[in-house]
């Protein structure tokens, strides 16, 4: 598979000097088309895969990324520098990743138990995670505090982007507790980065937070309250791009005056997905229930395929911008292996003792991803540690992901091992 796509980008590419030809530069048009015609088809055969080959396609997506690096470094093809795309298309793409979540959430008081443990399975792991990690850089090092927190922090967060995608096999309970467990590591993580970033008092921040949470989901519940009355009184064929729009103006206005945005789209999320709880008859006057849970259908269907779209082109981004000459250096390798195994024992002591739960497959299930990258390329250069290098992130974040493998091939074998147990009660039985 990776032979025959690097063929194919290596055939492009050596077009490229037909296309700085006045005579031939009408065709460029075609093979860019081209080009992203083959990125879509092979990062979609790359999902299909990931089911049987247990790879997950994140993971041959940054390769993807690399050998496309690789080709063009060999054929002198030119690529625009796309680099300052990368934190657009992740912002976006983290977006879609948690609304497409949060609309698949149906609350019950028969979750409160499992809502409750997720969230704080998401606050009390980052803690932990950033303070050991604080602390190891502070103490062994001598690097300052607040910019030991900024580097440890986005090596800290659970990856919605990645793990909310990979959980759909898994059990209901599973699968809705690590999407609780990623989004609010997000968020928390996110808000934390901020915090920090910023300079703020504990006690102040602690106030902000409670303060900002109430009021972004008040305008969450708005929001929704404004939508479902537009929907209502709209009769135009377009709606799906008019919900997406609305759902990214409220995330940016959420940035801009320094409210938890991610927080305001799950909950809004939350909102549209469970508006069976908001249909009174004093609101029945306003909304067809009806045609908005239409409506919402169809656009979770959109919203799945766009999602994709971003998820994919990202990562192939990131995987062709990062440096493949000092990724696989010893330092780099022995860094990322312990930063790892920290996140994965700690994550194991958690759920066994905090949480009581069963660790396996759960432990492994603790990607990092689009947030990680995110939050790293917003360090100041003045406040970045050398040795935690764009290239341990992306170690990191590779290592994380061949462990999430790991928890999808033991749970796929308790899963046939549960089967084989049922069918030979049922035997016995008969």
């Amino acid at each position: 598979m990776f032979i025959l796509s690097f063929a194919i980008l290596t055939l492009v590419s050596t077009k490229f000097r037909y296309l700085t030809n006045p005579e031939t530069r009408s065709s460029m048009t075609d093979y860019i088309l081209l080009s992203l015609c083959v990125l879509i088809i092979l990062a979609y055969i790359f999902d299909l895969s990931s089911k049987y080959s247990k790879i997950p396609g994140v993971v041959l997506l940054i390769a993807l990324g690399m050998g496309m690096q690789v080709v063009a470094g060999l054929t002198s093809f030119k690529i625009p520098n796309l680099r300052p795309v990368l934190p657009f298309l992740g912002t976006l793409g983290l977006v879609m990743i948690v609304m497409e979540a949060s609309l698949d959430i149906q609350l019950s008081k028969s979750k409160k138990t499992m809502i409750v443990k997720s969230i704080s399975a998401a606050l009390l792991l980052l803690i932990v995670f950033t303070t050991s990690l604080t602390v190891f850089l502070a103490y062994f090092f001598n690097v300052p505090v607040r910019e030991s927190l900024l580097n440890s922090i986005p090596l800290c967060i659970v990856s919605s982007a990645i793990a909310i995608p990979s959980a759909i096999g898994m059990d209901p309970f599973n699968k809705e507790f690590l999407v609780y467990e990623s989004s609010f590591s997000d968020i928390f993580g996110i808000m934390l980065f901020d915090f920090i970033l910023l300079g703020g008092s504990v006690g102040s921040g602690i106030l902000a937070f409670a303060r900002d949470g109430i009021f972004t989901i008040v305008i969450a519940l708005i929001s929704t309250g404004v939508l479902g009355y537009l929907l209502y009184k709209t009769t135009y064929h377009v709606n799906y791009v008019i919900i997406l729009t609305f759902i990214i103006l409220i995330y940016s206005l959420a940035k801009i005056i320094h409210l938890p945005a991610l927080l305001l789209v799950l909950v809004f999320g939350m909102v549209l997905a469970n508006n069976k709880l908001l249909e009174t008859n004093f609101i029945k006057k306003y909304i067809d229930f009806r045609k908005f849970r239409n409506d919402i259908s169809y656009f979770k269907k959109i919203l799945c395929e766009l999602t994709f779209l971003i998820r994919s082109f990202f990562f192939i981004m990131f995987g062709f911008y990062t440096s493949i000459n000092d990724l696989f250096t010893f330092n780099n390798i022995l860094i990322s292996l312990l930063i790892c195994s920290a996140m994965i024992l700690l994550r194991w002591i958690f759920f066994r003792l905090a949480l009581r739960l069963p660790a396996v497959p759960m432990v492994f299930f603790t990607p990092r991803g689009l947030i990680t990258i995110l939050l790293f390329l917003s360090i100041p250069e003045e406040l970045r540690i050398p040795f935690i290098s764009e290239q341990v992130v992306t170690l990191v974040i590779l290592i994380s992901i061949v462990f999430m493998a790991m928890g999808n091939v033991v749970r796929k074998k308790e899963m046939l091992e549960s089967k084989m147990i049922c069918t030979e009660k049922q035997d016995i039985a008969v």
